[in-house]
């Protein structure tokens, strides 16, 4: 299947039926032992999290997916599938939007309507996009892998030719989390046809020189790193290691499927009262309820253990795959793997900004979505002129 298909989204209702009866005869453990959070998260939080999806109304997100043009297509031997709105302005750019996990398009949702339409939303005419969210393979609607060598590059393969299929042959990329591995392969494999690049992790590493002169801003960020990597990537062992083992609870229980998806969502997202509280409840259910009802537990955790096989390991690794293309960058403070500037230029060699904002996290779609159609309109608009 080489055309493109509309493809509408409906979860039969026997499958509501389902999740509404587990979700009744959902079986918890006894509380944590400690109140720091060292354990996981807790159960009460959890609890509170299934009581607000009992209440969640699935056909109502459908409601809202369906308003937005939906498209399957396949690519590489994989139907992929996509969100794609052309702006009503004539001379609208390109923009083609990465997800990562444990996110989903979902994060773009309340974007694309600025994007697309930016006078209708107290914007400019020349700041338009016609707007491409592909879902990563094996997640949401995308068909899950079923023989290994979907990573980051190869992925990024794929999204040029929807590109090209959707008639675009010069485009701008924009990711965070595995999205920004993506886009800065894309920006690798085709930079005649990336006019730009806009990330919110730049996927980046310091050299042994780095540390040893490292300023005191620097240092808080090599500590903050050095904090998570002894305590946060639980979900990047796992699911590199035993995606498999891991998937068959993801997949047969909503408690553990939550439990899951919202340590990382909360884990990682500004969740400081005067930045928003991160990732609200309703997005975290709506984002919990697409990975349930797409059964994409284990593939999506599939995606580690095929990208810890394919990514350099080093920073010298990683620095010789050079991004020459225009790149901008929006940094968050609650962003668990924070990267320095100077880090970032020994890969990507041409710098256009570096804007490090007061509040957000790693979900900037969801956490600070005005905030990211801001930083999106300022990184692309010399591009569409060149």
């Amino acid at each position: 299947m080489t055309e493109i298909e509309p493809f509408p989204v409906s979860i039969p209702e026997h499958d509501l039926e389902d999740l509404r009866a587990r979700l009744d005869h959902v079986r918890l453990p006894e509380a944590e032992t400690v109140e720091d959070g060292t354990q996981g998260i807790g159960v009460e939080r959890l609890r509170s999290l299934l009581d607000a999806w009992r209440q969640h109304d699935w056909r109502s997100l459908e409601k809202r997916w369906n308003a937005i043009p939906h498209y399957r297509t396949r690519l590489d031997g994989l139907d992929i599938a996509f969100w794609h709105v052309r702006s009503p302005e004539p001379n609208a750019f390109p923009l083609v939007l990465t997800h990562g996990w444990p996110g989903s398009v979902l994060e773009f949702e309340s974007v694309i309507g600025p994007l697309t339409d930016p006078v209708a939303h107290g914007g400019s005419a020349e700041d338009a996009f016609d707007v491409v969210v592909p879902a990563l393979p094996g997640y949401g609607f995308s068909e899950r892998p079923r023989e290994p060598g979907w990573n980051p590059g190869r992925t990024a393969r794929a999204w040029a030719e929807l590109m090209t299929r959707l008639g675009y042959e010069r485009f701008g990329a924009h990711g965070g989390d595995w999205g920004a591995f993506v886009s800065t392969e894309l920006a690798c494999l085709a930079p005649e046809r990336v006019a730009a690049l806009h990330l919110t992790m730049p996927v980046a590493s310091p050299l042994p020189e780095d540390l040893a002169t490292a300023d005191d801003a620097e240092k808080a960020m090599i500590a903050q790193r050095d904090r998570f990597m002894s305590t946060g990537p639980t979900h990047v062992i796992a699911q590199a290691m035993l995606p498999q083992t891991l998937g068959y609870s993801l997949l047969d229980s909503p408690a553990g499927l939550a439990a899951w998806l919202s340590q990382a969502l909360v884990g990682f997202s500004d969740t400081r009262p005067e930045a928003g509280g991160g990732v609200s409840v309703a997005q975290q259910v709506d984002d919990i309820a697409l990975y349930w009802f797409t059964g994409t537990g284990a593939s999506t955790a599939r995606w580690y253990w095929e990208a810890v096989r394919w990514t350099p390991r080093d920073a010298e690794a990683q620095n010789a795959r050079a991004v020459t293309v225009p790149t901008a960058c929006t940094l968050f403070p609650g962003e668990p793997f924070p990267v320095a500037r100077r880090w970032a230029e020994h890969r990507y060699h041409n710098i256009t900004s570096w804007n490090e904002m007061e509040y957000g996290g790693h979900y900037p779609g969801w956490e600070k979505s005005a905030v990211l159609v801001s930083e999106l309109r300022n990184a692309f608009r010399e591009a569409r002129d060149r």
